[in-house]
């Protein structure tokens, strides 16, 4: 099968939605079909045509940026060259060119699968009262002329205002997960790099310092841990720094972080093998997002595959992790008292949070993902 992804951004760009798309892309390439990701040349230092293990990466130019959404007026234009010569397209969303895409695709007769990641819900401003508005209108079209919506959870499908009105087009498919064992001593050595003590209480964090993650909630609720665990620490993994349309946020939010002190240490963006042994040097991660602009958290199951419980928010899509594998906790989004107490719990409590590896596995891997994706596009061909 020929297959056209379109997304805002790709790599070497990281955030959940990126990641999801690049481990699938990777592993339909490596069962033999040609992929092909029509993303934007976010950096002007980005090569416009670039082949990434298997993949054929095409960059639009960008003219501006409203919010964290790329304008780039010729993107249409590439892709109505392109659908004509793909079997499917898969769009990816929040994207608000998904509505007219969707219509090229039925213009062209090639079938469109939407992969709805999540909904879009942009911090308030005018202009992003705006945007919100048009990514709405952009969905609601997409979803009703697509042929096939993705979701990661049912839960998630049923709550969305969008999704709950097609629920006969969902199909439910869980989000590809890779994570390598690490080897015991560099696991070692980075507990060393950073200064963890044996015995320290480590609560993990992976995520852009974005305002829908949530950070301010785990901030806040450390003061209440470290009066019952005083050596307990933050690995916070991830950007930082630079984050697009997000530093009112990070200047705002520096204060509660420094008055931590060394009980918080900002990692950065580490490496595949330095995020597995993050997640071993863990003794619990948080997912404190805020609403529906988080549908799953990959890092949970990421998390899991490490042997590391969960304490996430109790939001649609996000709390299923938790519930399907037993491996941790969810507590009332924005409640730092109630997080605090469930991480509390599963740092005394290790042994009822736990699972293993391979009844997590069976249900997230790339291998599991892409064959639920192969048979839903070849469905989907043979029906148009």
């Amino acid at each position: 099968m020929r297959i056209l992804n379109t997304l805002y951004y790709y790599r070497p760009h990281f955030s959940g939605l990126t990641v999801y798309t690049e481990r699938l892309a990777r592993a339909l390439v490596s069962r033999g079909h040609q992929v092909t990701v029509l993303t934007s040349q976010y950096e002007r230092s980005l090569p416009l045509v670039e082949r990434i293990d298997g993949v054929d990466v095409r960059r639009v130019p960008v003219a501006f940026n409203v919010s964290k959404g790329p304008i780039m007026p010729t993107f249409l234009y590439r892709a109505a060259r392109l659908i004509p010569e793909h079997d499917v397209l898969h769009l990816h969303v929040p994207q608000l060119e998904a509505a007219p895409l969707s219509l090229l695709g039925r213009a062209f007769g090639v079938p469109v699968v939407l992969t709805y990641h999540c909904d879009l819900l942009l911090p308030p401003s005018l202009l992003n009262v705006l945007a919100n508005r048009i990514s709405n209108l952009a969905n609601l079209i997409s979803i009703k002329t697509t042929n096939a919506i993705v979701v990661n959870s049912r839960d998630y499908a049923e709550e969305s205002p969008l999704l709950s009105r097609r629920l006969e087009k969902i199909e439910i498919i869980p989000p590809p997960i890779e994570m390598p064992e690490p080897e015991p001593a560099f696991v070692q050595s980075m507990r060393e790099r950073f200064k963890i003590a044996e015995g320290d209480p480590v609560i993990g964090m992976a995520a852009r310092l974005a305002t829908e993650k949530g950070v301010e909630v785990l901030a806040q609720a450390m003061p209440v841990v470290l009066k019952e665990m005083p050596g307990a620490r933050v690995l916070f993994v991830g950007q930082y720094e630079n984050v697009m349309g997000e530093e009112a946020y990070r200047l705002r939010l520096l204060p509660q972080i420094e008055a931590l002190g060394d009980h918080w240490t900002f990692l950065g963006v580490l490496q595949q093998s330095e995020f597995a042994a993050f997640f071993k040097m863990c003794d619990v991660t948080v997912l404190p997002s805020l609403n529906s602009t988080e549908s799953f958290g990959m890092v949970q199951v990421e998390s899991m595959l490490s042997g590391t419980p969960v304490v996430a928010s109790d939001i649609p899509g996000v709390r299923m992790p938790t519930q399907t594998t037993g491996m941790g906790l969810t507590f009332p989004p924005g409640d730092a008292d109630k997080l605090a107490a469930a991480l509390l719990q599963v740092l005394k409590n290790p042994e009822n949070y736990t699972n293993d590896h391979a009844s997590v596995m069976a249900q997230y891997s790339s291998d599991v993902v892409s064959d639920k994706y192969e048979t839903l596009f070849a469905k989907i061909i043979s029906s148009v």
